[in-house]
């Protein structure tokens, strides 16, 4: 029996000494997984797809597409793209309440909106100025000169956009009620035809529509964004979901963005030509958009979310949206400053 005890001590010894010995083998291979992977696992990116949406085809995303520059920088992580085109704000953000995009170009009114619906988003850049980009235009030939003439008149607007803000806060600024006017919604596709047919005197519409047909002798602005004092700047948004999850692709997707805009900043003559023959036109009216709306990616500022706070209340005012709203919930300029770094 005290044999027997003797060789259990034994063991027991050996074993600790055993684990003792093996203990800072382990420690080193975790020391080693840390200083690789920062102390967790490397994060798989493997099968997911990001949907990207646009406004209009061709111009910088078209582009883009084309050289396919979003696929291969975040074909590298595994991530395929897809892309989806709209017609204007409103139906992009309510994709991304439905899960269906992840990324979009849009105005400062459609955004408002969805915050308003409680549709989970961030503005993640800006991405036009937003001084004269928003305008109302009337026929060439009209005897409209004021925004006080449109009482009575049928102007076209699609609604939510940030060309539907424009409209009512320069309605407020002339005293003017939306009932004293018929305002007739719709999509820039549906009030093309009907602008140019004169089944409406008026629309308030974005760029490019504004100097398409400016420069084409087909209309002339009755008022813009810097006439009126009010901006319309645009924005990139993404889904809060995604951007909680994966950072890492928002910044991405604003990298790629900042590569695109080099190309045309660089290329500039080439990057006219190839609009102008996307849309069928000169040359000098491709730079003449760019006047009014040049495509950029920048930190929101303080002056700028003021702005939309602005047009948030003036909005509640007038109960285009439910309920009243801290715009400033949204911004969140990290994604774009890290971007900018590199």
């Amino acid at each position: 029996m005290k044999s027997l005890r003797l060789l259990t001590t034994a063991f027991i010894l050996l074993a600790v000494f055993i684990s003792g010995c093996a203990a800072p083998n382990n420690n080193k291979a975790e020391n080693e997984k840390s200083e690789n992977t920062g102390g967790t696992e490397a994060k798989s990116f493997e099968g997911l797809t990001v949907n990207i949406g646009y406004q209009g085809s061709g111009g910088l995303m078209g582009k883009a597409i084309e050289e396919k520059w979003f696929d291969e920088e975040f074909g590298k992580l595994g991530v395929k793209v897809t892309y989806a085109e709209f017609q204007s704000g409103p139906p992009m953000t309510e994709a991304i309440a439905s899960n269906r995009l992840d990324f979009a170009g849009l105005g400062n009114m459609p955004i408002i909106a969805a915050q308003a619906a409680d549709i989970k988003f961030k503005v993640i850049s800006q991405a036009l100025e937003g001084k004269s980009n928003v305008a109302i235009i009337v026929p060439k030939d009209s005897t409209l000169q004021t925004i006080e003439d449109l009482k009575g008149k049928k102007v076209a607007v699609a609604k939510g956009s940030n060309a539907y803000n424009f409209l009512y806060r320069g309605l407020e600024e002339a005293g003017l009620k939306a009932s004293e006017l018929e305002i007739i919604q719709l999509q820039p596709d549906e009030a093309q035809p009907a602008f140019e047919t004169g089944k409406v005197d008026a629309w308030a519409t974005w760029d490019p529509n504004i100097t398409l047909n400016t420069l084409q002798d087909k209309a002339k602005v009755l008022v813009d964004g810097e006439q009126l004092g009010v901006l319309s700047p645009s924005f990139y948004i993404v889904r809060k979901q995604l951007a909680d999850d994966y950072p890492e692709l928002v910044t991405l997707y604003l990298k790629v963005w900042n590569k695109a805009l080099a190309w045309e900043n660089d290329n500039w003559d080439e990057a006219i030509e190839r609009y102008a023959a996307e849309r069928s036109v000169p040359a000098p009216v491709i730079e003449a958009i760019f006047t009014r709306s040049k495509t950029i990616s920048i930190p929101v500022t303080e002056e700028i979310i003021a702005e939309q706070q602005k047009t948030a209340d003036f909005q509640f005012e007038i109960k285009t949206i439910r309920k009243k709203i801290d715009v400033s919930e949204v911004f969140d300029n990290q994604y774009i400053e890290e971007a900018l770094k590199s």
